[in-house]
């Protein structure tokens, strides 16, 4: 894979489930992520759910099993109205490769915001499942991604082309096929993978949290037909090119990246449960207590087999990102993991490009929420209620860091680290 397929797929497999054909799974968990019916599946996830209390490897099972039920209520929410994918880094939680849907439903505001809370009440589900796991239980789950999957066009069945090894190929713009991924698919999940996989809910949920905590329905009305052009948005008669022009030469990209400016302009967004706001710090802080918890575990593991986060005892490349971990690197995340910490704690300040002696306090960003209004906190206006004196975060500090990585190599780790 390029680097760029690598960076792609890191990201979107922060959706990864579990499936093995190991008799130690409990049987519930083999009919789970090999089921082919979404009725099979949520049966065997309702089988897991009931013998967690009492049994480690089911709750391993059934918080993976919520997990990725929480991407498939985005990802299905998303087919009913008709998505079309940006593919943007700016909109992270529409990144799903959602297949087309010739005869969408119509969205509004109000279904929307529906969508986003179902989605992440499901992912707070899923890290409470996880968390009842005993940090010392002794997991181990050989997992074929092919074998697996979630419905995103809501037919009722998990099809070979909605598999996780189909969803990485979409991702990668067809870097890997079916055929030639099944023998480097297959990892063998263990409770430090637990840890990864709950940190990445708590971030999923740190985003649903922060967009649900204002009422953005003025971008929604204003620039959402980008994103569900037949969906009968507000602005969808006046904007939105005529069907057989919408791939032409001239229509393909540029009305999108009008719309898109248009989305920037219209963020900004009155608060209206600032509690969520809070909660969105919390989740990020958590998720950093669990990336700690993650290397902790790794770093104790005295096997190497197929690992999906190896450790630098653990020789050999992760097969789809191609990155290999050194002890500098693991060292340099965790002294990231720090430089996070007190960012968000406000004991480290972050700065701004045009204002010098002061830097922006981010736990009173989010615990003291304010309206968001982004053109204007990147040229300063609206960030003012939160400027300090203090410690700020110098660029030294980020560098020094991103040179463990190598060149461009800090986002590709984070995204695979979490």
């Amino acid at each position: 894979m390029t680097r760029l397929a690598g960076l792609l797929t890191s990201a979107f497999m922060l959706i990864v489930p579990l499936s093995s054909a190991s008799a130690a799974m409990p049987e519930a968990a083999i009919t789970l992520f090999e089921a082919k019916t979404v009725a099979a599946r949520d049966t065997a996830l309702s089988t897991l759910e009931a013998a967690a209390p009492k049994d480690p490897a089911s709750a391993y099972a059934a918080g993976a099993g919520e997990f990725f039920t929480a991407l498939e209520i985005l990802a299905s929410g998303l087919h009913r109205h008709g998505f079309e994918s940006p593919q943007s880094f700016m909109l992270p939680l529409m990144r799903l490769p959602v297949p087309d849907n010739a005869n969408p439903e119509p969205l509004t505001y109000e279904q929307f915001r529906a969508i986003l809370v179902a989605f992440r009440d499901r992912l707070e589900k899923s890290a409470a499942t996880f968390a009842s796991v005993p940090a010392d239980a002794d997991i181990g789950m050989v997992i074929d991604l092919t074998h697996t999957g979630i419905d995103l066009n809501e037919d009722g069945t998990i099809a070979p082309d909605e598999s996780m090894a189909a969803i990485i190929a979409s991702l990668s713009r067809g870097g890997i096929s079916s055929d030639a991924a099944a023998p480097t698919l297959t990892f063998r999940f263990d409770r430090a993978d637990g840890f990864w996989l709950q940190g990445y809910a708590e971030f999923l949920m740190a985003q649903a949290d922060f967009w649900l905590a204002h009422d953005f329905r003025s971008t929604f009305d204003g620039s959402f037909h980008m994103l569900f052009p037949r969906a009968k948005l507000p602005l969808q008669d006046i904007l939105v090119p005529p069907a057989g022009d919408m791939g032409s030469s001239i229509f393909a990209s540029e009305w999108r990246i009008a719309d898109f400016i248009s989305l920037v302009h219209l963020v900004n967004w009155p608060v209206v449960e600032p509690e969520r706001r809070q909660a969105a710090r919390r989740h990020l802080l958590e998720m950093i207590r669990l990336s700690r918890e993650d290397w902790k575990a790794i770093r104790a593991e005295t096997d190497n087999d197929r690992e999906w986060l190896p450790g630098p005892q653990q020789k050999g490349e992760n097969p789809l990102t191609g990155l290999e971990v050194g002890e500098e690197q693991v060292q340099a995340w965790l002294a990231a993991l720090t430089m996070a910490e007190g960012l968000l704690e406000g004991r480290t300040l972050l700065p701004h490009f045009r204002i010098t002696g002061k830097g922006i306090n981010m736990k009173r960003f989010f615990d003291e929420p304010k309206n968001f209004d982004l053109v204007l906190s990147i040229t300063g206006p609206a960030i003012a209620p939160y400027l300090e004196s203090g410690k700020i975060l110098t660029s030294d500090d980020f560098d020094q860091i991103q040179r463990q990585f190598g060149g461009g190599g800090f986002l590709t780790f984070a995204l695979w680290f979490n």
